[in-house]
C-alpha cells in the first residue's frame, strides 16, 4: 500500500488498511507481517491516542535532535535514520479466525521521521502449519 505522509514528523495509523488486507488474503489463522522499507520511516503497535502520538513524536526529537553534526552526508537527516533504526520497520501480528490479534487499545502505527514523502508498507500475511 502507499502512504501520502504530510508533514516532517507524522503517526499514521494504519491498522483499518492492515485489516482490509488480511481480509483480502483470506487467512483464518497465521501472522500478519506489516513493513516498511524506507530507512527513515518505522512501524510500531501501541495506543492511537492523540496525546500520547504527540508525546511519541515529542520524544523522538528529544532522543535525537536534529543536528548539522551528525556524520551521515546528504539530506541532513541523520536523526530520521537513527530515530527508525531505534523504532524498528516492521511488526508481526498474530492473526486468529481471520482477525489480527491486538489488544484493546492496540494499532498498527505508520511513523513519518523524514517527511512529507510517498511511502511503500507491505503487508504479508502468512497462514499458520495447519491452514
Amino acid at each position: 500500500m502507499e502512504v501520502q505522509t504530510g508533514n516532517r514528523f507524522q503517526i499514521i495509523d494504519l491498522t483499518s488498511q492492515v485489516e482490509e488486507e488480511l481480509r483480502r488474503s483470506n487467512v483464518r489463522d497465521g501472522i500478519c507481517l506489516v513493513y516498511t522499507p524506507h530507512t527513515t520511516t518505522a512501524v510500531v503497535v501501541n495506543e492511537a491516542e492523540p496525546g500520547l502520538l504527540q508525546d511519541m513524536l515529542d520524544k523522538m526529537r528529544a532522543l535525537v535532535p536534529e543536528s548539522p553534526h551528525y556524520r551521515h552526508g546528504g539530506d541532513g537527516n541523520a536523526h530520521a535514520h537513527i530515530q527508525a533504526a531505534l523504532l524498528g520497520n516492521s511488526a508481526v501480528i498474530p492473526v486468529e479466525r481471520g482477525s489480527l490479534l491486538l489488544g484493546t487499545w492496540q494499532r498498527v502505527l505508520f511513523l513519518e521521521l523524514d517527511g512529507p514523502r510517498r511511502r511503500r508498507v507491505m503487508v504479508k500475511v502468512l497462514p499458520g502449519a495447519g491452514e
